[in-house]
């Protein structure tokens, strides 16, 4: 295959062979994903925490839930705070990168259900809305 490259305004024409076995290909973490919300979240249900083992259902549109493993190193919102979208609820640090979590809606804080020091998990309940 030939090409043609330009280095420093001057262009030059090279040939170029790829053996097969030379072909990289990207490994599959490299690769482009797409990924979109749900338009229209449904509730979900969740351990109660109980001894039952009931479970109770989530209103999704009343909690944030934490996108990644940490554990909780700021708490910035307490409980019966009106916060607004996009208003700093907590700091999470995860590989010692630091993860500030905002609130997804604007309302009154019902409960945090975390407190600084504990480790979280991903898509763990952190904050409840009324």
């Amino acid at each position: 295959m030939k090409l043609k490259i330009t280095v420093d305004n001057k262009t030059y024409e090279v040939e170029v062979e790829a053996e097969e076995s030379e072909v990289v290909h990207a490994p599959a973490a490299y690769r482009p994903v797409s990924w979109s919300a749900p338009s229209a979240p449904a509730p979900v249900a969740a351990p109660a925490g109980g001894a039952g083992g009931d479970a109770e259902v989530v209103d999704e549109s009343k909690v944030c839930r934490s996108p990644m493993m940490g554990v909780v190193v700021r708490l910035n919102a307490q409980d019966g705070q009106d916060v607004k979208v996009d208003d700093s609820l907590l700091v999470l640090e995860a590989m010692k990168m630091e993860t500030t979590i905002t609130s997804p809606v604007a309302g009154k804080i019902k409960r945090v259900r975390v407190g600084a020091g504990q480790s979280v998990q991903a898509n763990q309940v952190l904050v409840d809305f009324e």
